[in-house]
């Protein structure tokens, strides 16, 4: 007679599969401080010298293995640090780790010993704000020059002492770094900022030991725009929203613009109409397969130059999705279509007409995308240059938090609109692509697979609307004029942007603008893991591997 095994679970969840935040207080009773309310989970609050023990406790016994975000903000009697930290096999299992430090002694323990990931936040974080990092591995400013005076986001920055940058012309550009070699064979190579094959004003400090890559450092900042300070001088109802659009400025735009209106919503309780949910899905759908062609465009540039075939056919097919995103929203790129509580207007008329321009482009997808492989991944020169070369494992994935295509090609089955539904997503069918190749090759691949996943999307939302009674068409819900939140709420949401997880923070101060607007993006995140991709691989595959990660500097920076 056999025995019943008896079931387990995780630390600090309930049998129905919720979080149970007075378990995880237990757990971390020898450090916790206090805890806090915030709309989408509980802050934890621990002491400056226990980050990396916290952090630790979470990820082996309570199975939190990701670390999303690292907020930085300052009151006007501390300094404050948040651990946004989440589970890859259940994204809405959240809680934040809370850590206070004095104004006049602003130092926290690093968490970068326990998650990779850390490391560039927590670099921004000194840079921005001016919080230093105890036992961090390498605390340097990231967006900013190194000789810059002062942190820009702290409230007693002066913006008028003068900055002075000395040239110093001996000066070894790596010597922060500790694995870099010191034979005299290897050789230190600037690539970029001002090249085609970074994407964009991005130096990569690199050192070669003949033609291969010992270190890579990646340089960033050289577009820093001061996004999230221009959000925080902006109201929540009506001045805000134009920014998304300009994160990822090449189509990622009602994406970005979902991101903060979901923020937005949760943070004020605006309930959004479904009709309305419908088009926003429709046409976030639109956008990452226009995001999507054109990363496989100009990843086939960089491998082997191909730029009447592959990268002129995805422009050409970028070209048809525009045309659709242009009709709904009257613009090619800046869209500015969402609003909070719903959107700008109405579909195009006639409706059947733009209904059947719709279908006519998902119809001729599949078809398409055959010869995409047919030309692509099916090419022996393709194949050579991919195959094998920037491998990513799925435990050094997670470790850096990455996150979109780029987590799903070395087998991390996590996609938030499955795993965190909103909009209408929990309503449709669709498949979330995987891939276990963890190279180059699979992240290509999956972005061309998710392209006729998000036509299947889009053709279920048309069916939807068509049938859809004309009297309950509502666009926009009943916002007030003026939206002032209570003080000190604080709200983490995110969405799935085209290459990964987009989320926003806000923490109100109970005016009409955000007291604190924090921008987690994909794209910089993803970056961090450069490092593992290009390791002992010959420069052209370090660019490959770049070119694989489809970042665009304007979200990496903000």
């Amino acid at each position: 007679m056999s025995l019943e095994q008896p079931q387990t679970r995780d630390v600090g969840v309930t049998p129905e599969g919720d979080l149970d935040y007075d378990e995880l207080a237990d757990l971390l009773d020898d450090y916790l401080l206090d805890r806090e309310e915030h709309l989408n989970a509980q802050g934890f609050v621990v002491r400056p010298d226990e980050v990396a023990a916290v952090l630790e406790t979470l990820r082996e016994e309570a199975g939190f293995d990701h670390l999303s975000l690292v907020t930085a903000q300052d009151y006007q009697d501390r300094y404050e640090s948040i651990y946004h930290l989440k589970k890859y096999d259940d994204p809405t299992h959240e809680l934040s780790v809370v850590v206070p430090t004095t104004r006049q002694d602003p130092i926290s323990q690093s968490g970068a010993p326990v998650f990779e990931t850390a490391n560039w936040h927590e670099r921004e974080a000194y840079d921005l704000v001016g919080i230093e990092y105890d036992e961090h591995p390498d605390l340097r400013r990231i967006l900013l020059p190194e000789t810059w005076q002062g942190h820009p986001l702290s409230s007693d920055y002066n913006q008028d002492q003068p900055q002075i940058v000395p040239l110093r012309e001996q000066a070894d550009p790596m010597e922060h770094k500790t694995d870099a070699p010191d034979e005299q064979d290897s050789m230190f190579v600037n690539i970029g900022p001002h090249h085609p094959a970074t994407h964009g004003v991005l130096h990569l400090k690199t050192v070669l030991d003949g033609e291969q890559v010992v270190d890579v450092d990646p340089d960033i900042g050289y577009l820093h725009r001061c996004e999230e300070q221009m959000c925080e001088q902006s109201t929540y109802r009506h001045q805000i929203m134009p920014y998304p659009d300009r994160w990822d400025y090449i189509s990622a735009g009602i994406l970005n613009e979902w991101a903060y209106a979901r923020t937005a919503e949760t943070l004020a309780d605006i309930e959004v109409p479904e009709y309305a949910q419908v088009i926003r899905t429709m046409s976030a759908e639109m956008c990452r397969i226009a995001a999507h062609l054109l990363a496989v465009g100009t990843f086939a540039l960089d491998i082997y130059g191909d730029f009447t075939a592959i990268f002129m056919y995805a422009i050409t097919d970028r070209e048809k999705v525009q045309h659709l995103l242009e009709d709904l929203t009257g613009q090619r790129l800046m869209f500015n279509y969402l609003r909070l509580g719903g959107l700008a207007w109405d579909l195009p008329e006639p409706r059947e007409e733009y209904f059947q321009n719709v279908r006519n482009f998902c119809e001729y997808i599949p078809e398409r995308l055959e010869e995409y492989h047919n030309l692509l991944t099916g090419n022996e020169l393709f194949q050579m240059r991919v195959l094998d070369t920037g491998v990513l494992p799925p435990e050094k994935a997670k470790d850096y938090g990455c996150t979109g295509p780029v987590a799903r090609a070395s087998g991390i089955d996590y996609d938030l609109r499955r795993d965190d539904p909103y909009g209408y997503y929990d309503e449709l069918e669709f498949d979330v692509v995987t891939r276990d190749g963890c190279d180059n090759f699979a992240r290509a691949s999956v972005r061309l697979e998710e392209i006729r996943q998000s036509a299947r999307i889009i053709e279920q939302c048309v069916d939807l609307l068509e049938d859809w009674p004309e009297d309950e068409r509502d666009i926009q819900s009943n916002v007030p004029r003026t939206l002032k939140p209570d003080p000190d709420t604080e709200v983490y949401r995110a969405v799935e942007g085209a290459k990964g997880e987009l989320g926003i923070y806000i923490r109100s101060d109970g005016t009409d603008k955000p007291g604190r607007f924090k921008i987690r993006s994909p794209a910089f995140c993803n970056l961090q893991s450069m490092e593992v991709l290009a390791e002992g691989e010959y420069i052209p595959d370090m660019v490959a591997a770049l070119g694989s990660l489809d970042i665009v500097l304007g979200e990496v920076d903000r």
